[in-house]
């Protein structure tokens, strides 16, 4: 029997537009904006339709409009489809998403709280300090031992930040060991090094303040056992453990993605197909690379949720506008 799981993009697969055609045709969609617009106190669907990009792109925007935007597709699709996973995850900020689309976080919770972590990673560091860098065609555990012997050379720090898999690694830290460590990725074999365009080093150890302020608010939130495993960015391991999800939730800010990993663990438990929910094709790009004979389906935007539902009863959709 097929086993579907569904992915939710973090960072990088914004683009200013995304959930506008899901908003002005779907009433599902429409509602989660305007929830989210008032739970946030700002016109977030504008932001998102509209821009200007530099303002969406700002770490604190951002992140509540790809939950957003995701959460209104994944709405969407249930009503389209009535499809439904077997277990979820997210990449980084994506695996809030997970929680909140499977029931473990209420909807206007998880916006106000990836708001906040937003805000506290973009603060924890002072603008200019941190960097990151995309490092292609070099095993991991290669990119771990250049970093940490970059690390311990000089000031300032530098780790892996996203095991991507497909053969990308990204690394995170202080500006000048990111700097330091290109030319000694290069050396041990990297075909490219591509800084990225993010404004704090994310998911390294200058994150722990930003980790303490999310603590902090996440003790006031209730979290409920999702309605199917939710695999975790810091140990790749499938969960419906309240704690464990709220642990993990800290946990990830200042920690390595191991998003690798986490497709790997989908498909130990049998996920065939893979649904990437929400704004991009990033998510499924990496799958299909990673696993071959998977069936990769991207549902960000109306007409790809509308070309899937052609293969579910039409009784299902109640809900167009």
């Amino acid at each position: 029997m097929r086993r579907t799981a569904f992915l939710f993009p973090g960072q990088g697969s914004q683009v200013v537009g995304m959930g506008r055609d899901l908003h002005d045709s779907r009433v599902e969609a429409r509602e989660l904006f305007a929830r989210a617009n008032e739970a946030l106190g700002f016109d977030l669907a504008r932001l998102c339709f509209e821009g200007p990009e530099a303002d969406l792109t700002l770490t604190a925007n951002l992140q509540p409009a790809l939950l957003v935007t995701s959460l209104a597709a994944h709405a969407v699709l249930q009503a389209r489809t009535g499809l439904l996973p077997d277990a979820a995850a997210g990449h980084s900020l994506g695996e809030w998403t997970a929680l909140a689309a499977t029931g473990a976080i209420a909807f206007e919770d998880a916006v106000r709280l990836v708001r906040l972590r937003g805000t506290a990673m973009q603060e924890a560091v002072p603008t200019g300090r941190g960097a990151m860098g995309a490092v292609l065609g070099l095993d991991a555990d290669t990119v771990a031992k250049v970093c940490a012997e970059v690390s311990a050379a000089g000031d300032g720090v530098v780790v892996p930040a996203n095991y991507n898999g497909a053969g990308q690694v990204v690394i995170s830290g202080d500006r000048e060991a990111v700097d330091r460590a290109v030319p000694a990725l290069k050396s041990a074999g990297a075909r490219r090094v591509l800084p990225l365009p993010v404004s704090a080093p994310f998911h390294s150890p200058l994150m722990a303040k930003a980790a303490a302020r999310l603590s902090d608010a996440l003790d006031r939130v209730a979290i409920h056992p999702p309605r199917v495993p939710v695999i975790g960015n810091v140990d790749a391991r499938p969960s419906t453990d309240p704690a464990v999800l709220r642990r993990r939730l800290v946990e990830q800010v200042a920690s390595p993605v191991r998003w690798e990993a986490s497709v790997v663990v989908l498909a130990e438990m049998g996920a065939s197909h893979f649904v990437e929910v929400g704004p991009g094709k990033v998510l499924a790009g990496i799958v299909k690379r990673m696993i071959e004979g998977a069936r990769v389906t991207t549902c960000g935007r109306l007409e790809e949720i509308d070309a899937l539902a052609t293969e579910f009863p039409p009784a299902v959709d109640e809900g167009r506008a």
